[in-house]
């Protein structure tokens, strides 16, 4: 079963810390107030391989990178370990965000690259249909390999024998 990414519904009958992210981000809106960015959550916890540390990754696509920079600030500066910066270590210049809310450590991720065209919507979409043809023992041991300090891609290309750049090698698997 193919699960629609970009509609959060998805999460409101998944496992616990799923239900909880679900009620968090509509208890305080926070695609609502991204709505403008076309937000996805995407990374560890939509595809049920997080870990006690993992965080909420939301990635947004912005036309006006200082605008989009303002917005962030205004609607987060607030919350504890509130941070944002610029990046170029991606294809793309990004503007990144983090902040602590509710015992969860938030992670916003903006680029003028329309999310589902970004790296970390098309990891997660190749993950998840990995996860689904190779079962539970597999997503058992892609959690267990983050848990000893592995990323995500580099614990799929370990348990796939995938050589090379395991986040671009990840996207022709």
């Amino acid at each position: 079963m193919q699960i629609d990414f970009t509609n959060l519904k998805y999460l409101e009958n998944g496992n616990p810390k799923q239900q909880k992210v679900f009620q968090l981000l509509n208890q305080f809106q926070i695609f609502e107030k991204l709505k403008s960015f076309h937000p996805i959550l995407v990374g560890t916890i939509p595809i049920n391989i997080d870990t006690e540390n993992s965080d909420l990754d939301i990635i947004c696509e912005f036309q006006d990178e200082n605008n989009f920079k303002e917005i962030i600030q205004s609607l987060f500066e607030n919350y504890k370990n509130f941070k944002i910066k610029e990046t170029n270590k991606f294809s793309e210049k990004a503007i990144v965000s983090s902040f602590e809310m509710e015992g969860f450590q938030f992670e916003i991720f903006g680029q003028k690259i329309p999310t589902v065209q970004q790296f970390g919507y098309l990891h997660m979409l190749v993950e998840a249909r990995i996860l689904q043809e190779k079962g539970e023992d597999f997503r058992q041991k892609v959690i267990d390999l983050k848990k000893k300090g592995l990323k995500t891609e580099p614990a799929f290309a370990k348990l796939l024998n995938i050589e090379g750049d395991p986040f671009q090698e990840l996207l022709k698997y």
